[in-house]
């Protein structure tokens, strides 16, 4: 009988540090801490050994194609398969980045979005009947942060598909790059990058729902990160209290929900908190 398992993307530090803490002090199983790059991974895993905390280590960019493959194949074959999968890796451009918005639509959306949805697509056929599936979103995940009304309706259509979704994605960088985007769209890539990964979470939910396994998007708060150039009031421990509590303690019937740092379920197109 192969152990549960649990798996943290980007989790070398920050919330996905704090996040795998958690999970090896509270899962029933092994727990993979995962990075991109692999001398900063092993060092943060050495750091949790100090605390008598053994996690797992494994190499993974979810930007690359071979390396989830790697990945999913060493799983397969070593675990068969996944009880626990949290989609922390992300990036975000700093407000005085000198890249042009092109530039940057284009890669936030290709780390934030499109690199995500590699990584469920290549690993989700292995999660099993009853896994947790937890997108680090953001409060700038909410679909207030669009400003176009007939954006938001087709972001929120119970009908639309990931294909969908990510042609709209497409289209935003289209538009980034012609700079025609500010009207619809708003001026900040990273928003749009969370509003499609929070409505990619939705899609994900209705698709998986027939194997009772739960996939739900979360803000885990301000948190005092590189990501937030440490303005950010919450410790990495407390950024990681909702996204632990999805992995290891909501209800069954939390799924396919948008949950605050405060455990709140918030109303994902409607007011925002």
């Amino acid at each position: 009988m192969s152990p549960k398992l649990a798996i943290v993307t980007g989790a070398n530090k920050g919330i996905g540090f704090a996040i795998v803490r958690g999970l090896c002090k509270r899962f029933d199983g092994v727990v993979y801490l995962t990075s991109r790059d692999e001398e900063r991974g092993k060092t943060a895993v050495l750091e949790l050994n100090k605390e008598g905390l053994n996690p797992k280590y494994h190499q993974l960019d979810i930007t690359d194609s071979k390396s989830l493959e790697v990945f999913r194949d060493y799983i397969k074959e070593k675990y068969g398969g996944i009880d626990v999968l949290v989609n922390n890796a992300a990036i975000a451009f700093k407000t005085n980045a000198t890249e042009p918005v092109a530039v940057q639509a284009a890669e936030t959306l290709r780390v934030n979005y499109f690199a995500v949805l590699a990584t469920c697509e290549i690993l989700f056929p292995l999660l099993r009947n009853g896994a947790r599936v937890v997108n680090i979103s953001s409060s700038c995940g909410h679909l207030s942060n669009i400003p176009s009304e007939s954006l938001r309706n087709q972001l929120k259509d119970p009908k639309l598909t990931i294909p969908e979704l990510s042609t709209l994605m497409n289209k935003y960088i289209k538009e980034a790059k012609q700079g025609t985007q500010s009207a619809e769209w708003g001026n900040s890539s990273y928003n749009v990058s969370k509003v499609g990964l929070t409505a990619l979470t939705m899609i994900q939910q209705r698709l998986l729902s027939d194997r009772d396994i739960k996939v739900n998007a979360v803000h885990p708060g301000y948190v005092d990160t590189d990501m937030t150039s440490h303005k950010g009031p919450l410790s990495i421990y407390e950024g990681a209290a909702a996204p632990l509590f999805l992995a290891l303690d909501a209800p069954d019937t939390v799924r396919g929900q948008y949950v605050w740092y405060d455990k709140r379920i918030v109303n994902w197109d409607g007011q925002r908190p």
